[in-house]
């Protein structure tokens, strides 16, 4: 079990359903990096697409952090809801939908709500341009919607 600031734990931030920035940053959980495919490409056809991408991303986080000195560095609240707000308005999923035949990736055809969306979601524009909007957004530097201390 992680447990972040003020001994939250991940299971309970996020009884509601995963909420995350790229898939990688949650809010009040400093220094913690997640690697899997949702809220980002979603790309589970080819899953070391997703691994070397996320790799390189935290890399880059962390080489700045300690070019820098500093010692910590976490999401934003507004940068995380902004981020599912528009995952969530663009209505890319992966798995199956729920009048598919009953599995695993539809939890077998029940529905589980706000949660079970939310840890599905993936860059609405798909796979490719999440890619090309996460290198961008590595690239650029100023690492937009994280704090840096």
């Amino acid at each position: 079990e992680v447990t972040g600031r003020h001994s939250q734990l991940l299971s309970e931030r996020w009884s509601d359903g995963m909420v995350t920035m790229h898939g990688i940053h949650v809010h009040g959980f400093p220094n913690m990096f997640l690697v899997n495919p949702a809220h980002g490409a979603n790309l589970i056809s080819n899953i070391p697409s997703n691994l070397s991408d996320t790799a390189n991303t935290i890399a880059t986080i962390v080489s700045h952090v300690e070019s820098i000195g500093a010692d910590t560095v976490e999401v934003t609240a507004e940068a995380e809801t902004d981020w599912v707000d528009m995952l969530e308005k663009g209505g890319r999923r992966f798995g199956g939908a729920a009048d598919c035949t009953p599995g695993y990736y539809n939890n077998e055809g029940i529905d589980s709500g706000r949660r079970g969306i939310l840890n599905t979601l993936g860059y609405p524009d798909g796979p490719g341009a999440f890619f090309e909007y996460i290198e961008q957004w590595r690239n650029a530097g100023d690492f937009e919607g994280l704090t840096i201390e």
